[in-house]
């Protein structure tokens, strides 16, 4: 008996990569590109000095447990959110710093910059504390 030999729809190689190329090109197409938009900030030129007064200063801290401290006073984001739009109609060209505990929940920070975005603080600055031993 005489097994028949079933044939491939793709017995040229040539048709099978050219399927193969359109349909790469149609899932490129079909995904779409994913535009990553980050915190942009507008860094002080090098060679810039650029004078703060006191006044203009708003200094927050971060603590490990994520909870936000300001003179001694712990604020909510919303607080917070008030205390710098009070700050700002006060004082146009403030400058919020942020300082962050090293083991504080990123989250916190994220919606800290997020914040500091949203109410367009011209000048915004954070940095890592020191880890206590």
């Amino acid at each position: 008996m005489k097994l028949r030999r079933r044939r491939s729809a793709f017995e040229d190689s040539s048709a099978s990569s050219d399927i193969a190329f359109l349909l790469i090109i149609y899932f490129i197409v079909i995904a779409g590109f994913n535009v990553n938009r980050g915190f942009i900030m507008n860094l002080p030129a090098k060679d810039s000095t650029r004078l703060i007064l006191k006044d203009e200063l708003l200094r927050l801290e971060l603590d490990e447990r994520g909870v936000l401290w300001h003179e001694g006073e712990t604020l909510s984001l919303a607080t917070a959110e008030a205390e710098i739009r009070a700050a700002i109609s006060i004082h146009p060209n403030l400058a919020v710093v942020l300082s962050i505990a090293p083991v504080a929940p990123w989250q916190q920070v994220v919606s800290f910059v997020e914040l500091a975005q949203k109410l367009r603080v011209e000048s915004f600055s954070f940095s890592m504390r020191e880890a206590q031993s």
